[in-house]
């Protein structure tokens, strides 16, 4: 496998390192059509717990839409809490204000026994609807967000693959 590669010309090499180069290039510029299309920094999340089971389990892969800001209580919603990375997906349980005063929601994971209120930054009590929601789930695909959870939990299986793709397409003969 190796000789193949080194028996590569200079302009093949080149040829498909920008194959590569391109094919990387595209899944970036998909997603961020897709967050602009969403209105959503992360139009497609995974599901990392159990807490949203039966509706959801971990590993499932959710679409997400961010456009209308009206959300109703029984809405799955995702959002971020400042200072924590991992995007929380969870039920809206409860609303207030709203109109012309901002949207304050309540949310809760449909197998937790309390809301979600100690999940949320210190002081903060409910989430802002225009500020600390990523979006609200439209569609998902059950299981297939588990090669996601595998390459987090397993980094170096990020490496082998990124390789293994990286020879795939250099060795690639047109």
């Amino acid at each position: 496998m190796l000789s193949a590669l080194t028996n590569l010309q200079p302009r093949q090499l080149a040829t498909q390192v920008l194959n590569f180069a391109l094919i990387l290039s595209t899944a970036f510029m998909l997603w961020k059509g897709l967050s602009v299309v969403t209105d959503s920094p992360s139009p497609i999340v995974v599901v990392l717990s159990g807490s949203m089971e039966p509706a959801f389990y971990r590993g499932d892969l959710l679409f997400l839409w961010n456009r209308g800001l009206d959300t109703q209580v029984g809405e799955v919603v995702v959002y971020n809490v400042p200072g924590k990375d991992i995007p929380i997906v969870h039920r809206v349980v409860r609303r207030f204000e709203g109109g012309d005063k901002p949207l304050r929601l309540l949310t809760k994971g449909d197998n937790n026994h309390a809301d979600d209120t100690e999940l949320y930054a210190v002081g903060q009590y409910y989430l802002n609807r225009s500020t600390d929601i990523i979006g609200s789930v439209q569609a998902y695909a059950p299981f297939v967000g588990y090669v996601t959870i595998l390459l987090s939990e397993h980094p170096w299986l990020k490496t082998v693959m990124l390789g293994l793709m990286g020879l795939v397409v250099v060795l690639q003969r047109e």
